[in-house]
């Protein structure tokens, strides 16, 4: 937003002011002559929800957020699938170099190849591994990812509000600098016309030079102002429309009116506790102190003792688990328990408990600084909230006491009763007064956008 002395118009914000005399409607003015878009422009009319769906739709930074919700889940996915079995096929062919083959010949029967010569060998194995007791560490493993799944989903939350209140901010800034503009046009529009009526009265000798000059300051400053707000809306427009994702050679024309909303009394206390069950960063911080915690009991149970079925199918030429081998595929199966336990790792799971116990204990503090700083944050946007009110109803009634001291001064001024310098400054304080009207309106409208993140609603 553009700021300004004391002395001369400020392009700010929104302003409703009809030519300095009356305030004019709150919807967007057409472009003045010689600043329409090209024709082959395409112009895009948004209202604030409108606004708020595309960015959505648009946003890389929610797009990273989805794609990290879909990580969770398949981790999620993945630690169920632990307490499944494990089915696995292999195969494989080796080829041996010729030896000798042993032939026993036994008394009263014919000679026996006990170990021929088979170069070729081809062996399968079908094998399955199913966990029985693991001391809890898969159960723990799968709390743990739920909730990481369930703290991504909240952080995607989180990133879709703060991604509102940006488009909001946005919105409303592009909408303040084209009626800034707008606004300063009739502005000097109207100064243009107490110039030439200046020049007028030099000319039959009622004026002196300084209340020509006088104007003719207030009218380049105001046109120095027009072109602030002008290059204002245009970075406003770009800013708004990268959060679309809108391309170039569009022009976005905001259509919300900038009216005064209506506001409900709502309880300090009651929005605080809103907040800190509502706000998607603390629901998704209280997931992640539960993971931790998970975490930290699955590591532990690691060191327990830890059982599993084996069981296998081997099909093979030829199968070394018969004897005398033959050159020919035969099967056979197997079924066993095992049974494992660390007697001594060094420390490692110690270590490992130790680690995931202090994560554990530095997401709740994380957590415990939040709801501080959730508390902070809501009451600061709630008082925010009141001193904008207050504040445009001041400005209103500033604005209507500039209308009407503009009126007199002009009448005033036309019965030769007030001299220039004192119309002129009862425009220049008439455009004042409008400006802060609506730059209150503005704050107004961001600060209600800023409580209801703050709120988380």
């Amino acid at each position: 937003m553009t700021t300004m002395c004391s002395d001369r118009p400020r392009p700010g914000l929104l302003v409703i002011v009809a030519a300095l005399t009356a305030v004019a409607a709150a919807a967007p003015a057409d472009s003045p002559p010689g600043q329409r878009p090209p024709a082959n422009v395409q112009t895009i009319s948004l209202t604030l929800a409108e606004a708020i769906g595309r960015a959505r739709a648009a946003s890389p930074r929610l797009g990273r957020l989805r794609a990290l919700e879909a990580a969770a889940e398949a981790g999620l996915k993945g630690a169920r699938a632990d307490r499944l079995p494990e089915v696995g096929l292999a195969a494989g062919y080796t080829r041996n170099s010729d030896v000798p083959e042993l032939t026993i010949a036994l008394p009263g029967s014919p000679p026996r190849t006990i170990f021929p010569n088979i170069p070729d060998n081809y062996r399968s194995r079908l094998g399955l591994a199913l966990p029985l007791y693991t001391g809890g560490r898969l159960t723990e493993s799968i709390v743990a990812a739920t909730e990481e799944r369930t703290a991504a989903a909240r952080d995607l939350e989180g990133g879709t509000a703060d991604l509102v209140l940006e488009t909001s901010a946005a919105y409303w800034s592009l909408v303040t600098t084209r009626e800034d503009e707008r606004v300063l046009r009739e502005a000097i529009a109207a100064y243009e016309g107490h110039l030439d009526e200046a020049r007028n009265r030099e000319a039959v000798g009622m004026a002196a030079r300084n209340e020509v000059l006088a104007v003719q300051v207030e009218r380049d400053r105001a046109e120095l102002a027009r072109l602030q707000s002008a290059n204002g809306a245009e970075i406003a427009a770009a800013n708004l429309a990268r959060l679309l994702g809108i391309v170039d050679g569009t022009r976005l024309e905001p259509s919300e009116p900038i009216d005064r909303p209506r506001l409900a009394l709502e309880d300090l206390d009651g929005l605080v506790a809103m907040a800190l069950a509502a706000r998607p960063e603390h629901a998704a911080l209280v997931a992640r102190v539960a993971a931790a915690e998970a975490g930290a009991r699955s590591v532990r149970a690691s060191g327990r003792p830890q059982a599993s079925l084996l069981a296998g199918y081997d099909y093979a030429n030829p199968n070394r688990r018969i004897l005398p081998p033959e050159d020919t595929f035969r099967g056979t199966w197997d079924v066993g328990l095992n049974l494992t336990f660390t007697l001594f790792d060094g420390g490692r799971v110690a270590a490992a408990v130790t680690e995931a116990v202090a994560r554990a204990e530095a997401a709740r503090r994380q957590l415990e600084d939040l709801d501080g700083r959730i508390r902070l944050e809501t009451t600061s946007r709630y008082l925010d909230l009141q001193t904008a009110d207050a504040a445009t109803g001041v400005a209103e009634r500033t604005l209507e006491a500039a209308v009407e001291n503009r009126r007199v001064s002009a009448d005033r001024y036309h019965a030769g009763v007030a001299s220039s310098s004192d119309l002129l400054d009862a425009e220049t304080a008439l455009l004042r007064a409008g400006l802060d009207r609506v730059q209150t309106l503005a704050q107004l409208h961001l600060a209600l956008a800023s409580l209801d993140r703050a709120v988380g609603r």
